[in-house]
């Protein structure tokens, strides 16, 4: 199973909004995934226990060797299905 961290800025509603588009694509995709919201702030503190980081705000922090996407398109919806191919790049 990947974990994903999916965070925002204040750990609610952005992130739940990606979190649920992001599980639904890649379980149709085949991907068995487990995604956790939080706050922007909490990151440097929680990521390393992850596969990939997803977020819909701006940081600039560290995340070792965990890969980031910026995921603001997916709630736009400009650029989403080219951000989802990213994050199941990330995953395979």
């Amino acid at each position: 199973m990947k974990r994903i961290l999916i965070a925002c800025g204040n750990g609610i509603a952005t992130s739940t909004v990606v979190a649920s588009k992001v599980k639904g694509y890649l379980t149709e995709q085949g991907v068995d995934v487990e995604t956790t919201q939080t706050k922007l702030m909490e990151v440097p503190s929680k990521v390393a226990n992850y596969d990939l980081l997803v977020t819909t705000g701006q940081f600039e922090g560290q995340t070792g060797d965990v890969p980031v996407v910026k995921g603001m398109s997916i709630l736009t919806g400009i650029g989403a299905e080219q951000t989802m191919e990213e994050i199941l790049s990330h995953l395979k």
